[in-house]
């Protein structure tokens, strides 16, 4: 009998590391290569030396990582080797620039996916299905409860909303991940209005950068700070981090919302505080991940983070090899 070869993909102190390669994935410390799937930072960390992600991201690499780090920018689909390994990117359809990574030695072929999404979304790539022999899959929504309704109907439900919110003079502040979802509600808007969107500072840098990117958005504008700045009838976009902060004090009377996948599960807005939430995620839903495992053919599905151990116990009953992996990824800002 031949031996079983050793696996492409490890968990190291320092994070997913492929000993073929010498490099790490998404490393949570700093490292000498450092292979990034996209720019949310639970997975991209300064400090490493040498960075390679996707090339749809480098603007924002640079701007989350600073003027000091020089990423190098792959097109997707390009193969370059590294150490023994020859590796490739490919869309994971989550934010601008993600990617999921494919590593190919000795015959063995291993994707590493990342976050990921199957619903379209106007300001990234699609995710491309990968044929490989072990597939490392994120679990963060890995259970029935978790199925998602078609976008553009959620996108009508946060226009309603916000129609209803002007009829009765108060402000609109959605509450989302600066970084991805924003956009995606910005770009996705724009099939139902023209109108003027307002910004907190956090959200408008980035939304800036996918505009140079060329990503098609609702007209923006910052939250200014004149106390006189009337924003009753208009959309605010703010992170959940300015929830509760003096910041909000400008709007006076407002309606608040969340904008994401644990929003599916009426509890989470109630305890949350939000007078609506919006099942709009980044990340892929429960189908998702069932017919992604099916279509990557692979023999073995490792899973990080979220309902990890939930999703390898029912790939198991259903005869596909599945364990969990212990990393340090989580959901940012409860995306």
């Amino acid at each position: 009998m031949s031996a079983t070869p050793p696996p492409l993909v490890t968990v190291t102190e320092n994070g997913l590391y492929c000993p073929a390669g010498g490099f790490h994935i998404d490393p949570w410390r700093p490292v000498e290569t450092a292979v990034i799937t996209h720019a949310h930072g639970d997975h991209l960390r300064q400090g490493s030396t040498r960075y390679l992600l996707a090339e749809p991201g480098l603007a924002i690499a640079r701007h989350r990582l600073g003027a000091d780090h020089q990423p190098t920018p792959l097109n997707y689909g390009e193969r370059l080797q590294v150490g023994a390994t020859t590796i490739s990117l490919h869309p994971a359809g989550h934010i601008l620039g993600s990617a999921q990574l494919r590593i190919e030695h000795e015959g063995q072929v291993w994707v590493v996916s990342g976050d990921y999404k199957r619903q379209p979304d106007p300001t990234c790539a699609p995710f491309e299905p990968l044929t490989c022999d072990v597939f490392i899959s994120e679990a963060t929504f890995a259970l029935p409860v978790y199925q998602w309704q078609p976008t553009g109907e959620v996108v009508e439900e946060i226009f309603r909303w916000w129609r209803a919110n002007r009829e009765r003079g108060l402000a609109s502040v959605l509450f989302c991940y600066a970084l991805g979802k924003a956009q995606r509600v910005l770009a996705e808007l724009r099939a139902l209005t023209d109108e003027t969107v307002y910004l907190h500072g956090a959200v408008n840098v980035l939304t800036d950068v996918y505009r140079q990117q060329g990503i098609e958005m609702l007209p923006t504008m910052p939250v200014t700070g004149e106390k006189k700045a009337d924003y009753r009838g208009a959309l605010i976009i703010a992170p959940p981090s300015a929830a509760g902060t003096p910041w909000m004090r400008r709007f006076g009377d407002h309606s608040s919302g969340f904008c994401s996948g644990w929003m599916r599960v009426r509890g989470n807005r109630r305890r949350r505080g939000y007078d609506r939430g919006f099942v709009l995620s980044d990340h892929v839903d429960w189908p998702g991940l069932i017919d992604t495992f099916k279509a990557t053919g692979a023999s073995k599905i490792l899973l990080t983070h979220g309902y990890s151990d939930a999703l390898a116990r029912y790939m198991n009953e259903l005869g596909i090899s599945a364990a969990a992996l212990q990393t340090a990824y989580g959901n940012e800002e409860q995306q």
